[in-house]
């Protein structure tokens, strides 16, 4: 380990001279291979955050998938369905749980994940690399790595891929210090305890939360822990499914989230499903004519001329009709918010999108329109007076 290291530039290639650093103590990051930039480290360092407390918070290993210091999605280790393998293309292939936590952590979103920085709670093992190996991602950052995943990484990108190793002991200092535009700022680190005591103030008159229920809540918490403000989130299933950051605007946070968990289940409709993708598509191209599939652009890849790029037969178009049809079957979604929902709109639009469960901090003075909209479609919401904005 060393004090500093000397990074290429900051975020744009005219901010130089650039360096990670501590004064009086050593890194905790080694790096392994690559030569990480300022915007990796970032990814990095905010992602381990999040999966070592999704570790922590539920017992299973964990994975994130990060782009501009944001997670795309974020999972747990757990068996993946025959449908989830299908939407992620995994194969038949078994998968530890370290490399299923990754999978989904990426799948969730795999547009926004094209180009990750990828963080994983456990020793970074064979199946998780070779899974790292196939798609384009920037880095990694992990406790360890064994020898064999660590051979299969170095080789990725021509040698170039960022491999960090961080000491899983690190504790920062309380004191989290930044400057901007030359003046210094301090603050207390963010070290609220996200665990289900946090659920206990419901403010609905459903108060039925399932097991699978608070664990989804609790990854929609520890995501938002990390999500640029404003920030929604929608998870299910261990996963988070749709992230709305960085929005000024919370029923925009609230809109985007939910096209996106939209899109995560449209995907395993078996129009998708069944699509008849040429066998040498690259998985980026897949990815994107999927979305474009999904979207009000569809023509773009199903008009003569244009879908024999990608298909061995031209797909029917899947209407706004049956789109609806079957976004409605969606169910048991849970949502987080990481600060007070002002309007009842944003659970108008959740509603929409499956959404069953509901963690938000409260303190609007509209709190009475945002229970009575949740009442109104028997939606579990727990007020936990627990503020979590990032920046």
């Amino acid at each position: 380990m060393t004090k500093e290291i000397a990074l290429k530039y900051g975020c744009n290639p005219n901010q130089k001279p650039a360096r990670i650093y501590l004064n009086d103590q050593e890194l905790p990051v080694t790096v392994l291979n690559g030569k990480p930039g300022y915007i990796n480290f970032l990814d990095a360092l905010n992602s381990w955050q999040l999966v070592k407390e999704l570790k922590e918070a539920t017992g299973y290993p964990s994975a994130a998938s990060f782009k501009h210091v944001s997670p795309a999605g974020a999972a747990i280790g757990t068996p993946l369905s025959e449908v989830e393998r299908k939407i992620y293309f995994t194969g038949d292939e078994e998968l530890s749980m370290l490399a299923c936590a990754y999978v989904r952590a990426r799948g969730a979103d795999r547009m926004s994940s094209y180009g990750d920085f990828a963080a994983l709670s456990d020793i970074c093992d064979k199946d998780t690399a070779l899974l790292l190996k196939k798609e384009v991602s920037d880095g990694v950052i992990a406790p360890g790595y064994t020898e064999e995943a660590l051979e299969i990484l170095k080789a990725k990108k021509k040698g170039n891929y960022a491999v960090i190793q961080i000491d899983p002991t690190y504790v920062p200092e309380e004191i989290e210090r930044k400057q901007v535009f030359g003046i210094y700022f301090e603050q207390g680190r963010n070290n609220v305890h996200i665990d289900e005591s946090l659920l206990t103030n419901f403010v609905t008159k459903n108060t039925e939360l399932t097991e699978q229920a608070k664990l989804d809540l609790l990854i929609a918490m520890i995501t938002l822990k990390y999500t640029q403000s404003n920030s929604v989130v929608y998870a299910k299933n261990g996963q988070v499914i749709g992230v709305g950051a960085g929005q000024q605007s919370r029923i925009h946070c609230t809109r985007l989230a939910g096209s996106k968990a939209d899109n995560w289940w449209l995907r395993q409709h078996e129009k998708v499903l069944n699509l008849p993708f040429k066998e040498d598509i690259r998985r980026a191209d897949r990815d994107n004519t999927i979305d474009i599939y999904l979207s009000e652009d569809y023509e773009d890849v199903l008009q003569d001329g244009a879908w024999q790029q990608f298909f061995t037969e031209q797909p029917s178009v899947f209407t706004r009709e049956e789109k609806k049809a079957w976004i409605k079957q969606q169910h048991d979604v849970a949502l987080g918010s990481d600060a007070f929902f002002p309007f009842g709109d944003n659970i108008e639009r959740a509603y929409k999108s499956g959404v069953k469960y509901v963690v938000q901090p409260g303190g609007s003075i509209r709190d009475d329109h945002v229970i009575d909209t949740c009442d109104k479609y028997d939606i579990v919401m727990v007020c936990n007076g627990v503020r979590l904005f990032h920046h």
